[in-house]
């Protein structure tokens, strides 16, 4: 298969899964306001389902790791995805929306980042333009904001469901079509072949390592208020569902600008210093969103949608792709997937509807907190340790 014809596979894996997310994340907690739920019960469903992944994501992809499925397993959880959205459409309550949503938890979230490794397989084998291929992810969620946004105007809450059940056929063909496992076709050595839990942990254990991801994953976890209560806030203030979305669609478009010049970046600076910026910059952002709720204001401070998500994702799947061996790379990519929107997100959400119910700019000042923790992380990881590559 040609290199084009790869990208043009995984952009269109990459544009299926971010449609749905695009219409899950800003929108999912008004489809569950609409089933009476409280912004209490709101907090604790997301929490609750986030930390599902802690389990789920990183012990589902090792055992995909060992098996050698790849594809296998993005075409399986896809499909299982498809089907637990599906059983939301006559949910009542909250007991079967949580049992549901656990589901949902189990299997949706680790399509990313198994299609992340199998991308930068790809990208590091045959010279694949990662960024081009990204973006389309990017654009993907642009569409499915807006389509969810526009439609919640003009309808209800109901639609954000059948969008997301739309988007979900297509993931599902998208996982199909991919390329079958890709080897790195060049001899390697034992160690690099070692696909054992044993062989993971004694990764985790090298200096730096750890202390890098939970930088990141503070980071990712400060979106927690934004991802779930930023679209309830905005709207109470008199901002209406279609300008919502536009708040949302012009941090990815920022976001797709980041990545189109990702490359020198990334070359010029050591993931640890992209961090240590991610995380002053997040404070900036979510300080900001808390003190107001002007539009004007608020559009300015979403341009930092570039730092906080972009530059912490860019140097993550960098930093993990270059100290990690390829047999374990989806194994790494979900236990970054686990930590981050599991673990940490899980723990921030919960805060985030607990200081939501108090006042809902406590909720985001509570983010600019975490976000700054990550910048201390950030510099420690910078001096504990640097990947080998980057080794003077």
């Amino acid at each position: 298969m040609s290199p084009q014809a790869l990208s043009l596979r995984f952009a269109l894996y990459y544009g299926a899964v971010f449609l749905t997310v695009g219409c899950y994340l800003p929108f999912w907690p008004l489809w569950l306001e609409s089933r009476g739920l409280s912004a209490g019960q709101i907090g604790l469903l997301l929490a609750l389902a986030a930390w599902v992944k802690v389990a789920a994501t990183p012990a589902l992809a090792h055992l995909s790791d060992r098996a050698g499925w790849g594809k296998g397993t993005i075409v399986l959880l896809a499909g299982i995805s498809l089907l637990a959205f599906a059983a939301f459409v006559p949910a009542t309550g909250f007991a079967w929306i949580l049992a549901v949503q656990v589901v949902v938890a189990a299997s949706f979230p680790l399509l990313v980042p198994l299609g992340e490794s199998q991308t930068m397989a790809a990208v590091y084998r045959y010279s694949l333009d990662y960024g081009r291929i990204r973006l389309w992810g990017s654009l993907a969620f642009i569409a499915g904001s807006l389509a969810a946004g526009r439609l919640l105007g003009a309808f209800s809450a109901d639609w954000v469901l059948w969008l997301i059940l739309a988007a979900l056929v297509l993931t599902f063909a998208a996982a199909v079509a991919l390329p079958g496992r890709l080897h790195s076709g060049a001899a390697t050595e034992p160690a690099e072949d070692d696909r054992s839990l044993r062989r993971l942990l004694s990764l985790l254990r090298r200096p730096g390592l750890l202390v890098f991801l939970l930088a990141a994953a503070l980071i990712q976890a400060s979106h927690a208020a934004y991802y779930g209560f930023s679209s309830l806030h905005w709207r109470a203030s008199g901002i209406g569902e279609t300008t919502i979305a536009l708040l949302w669609t012009e941090g990815v478009v920022i976001e797709i600008l980041f990545f189109a010049v990702s490359g020198r970046l990334t070359r010029r600076f050591s993931p640890a210093a992209l961090l240590i910026a991610a995380g002053l910059l997040g404070g900036l952002r979510w300080a900001v969103t808390a003190a107001t709720t002007d539009l004007a204001l608020l559009a300015a401070v979403q341009t930092l949608h570039a730092a906080t998500f972009a530059v912490t994702h860019l140097a993550a799947m960098h930093y993990i792709t270059r100290t990690t061996p390829a047999a374990l790379s989806a194994s790494m990519q979900s236990f970054y997937s686990a930590l981050s929107g599991g673990l940490a997100m899980g723990g921030a959400m919960l805060l985030a509807g607990r200081l939501y119910e108090a006042a809902p700019g406590f909720a985001f000042l509570g983010m600019a907190a975490v976000a700054l923790a990550a910048s201390g992380c950030a510099l420690a990881a910078g001096r504990l340790g640097r990947p080998a590559s980057e080794a003077a």
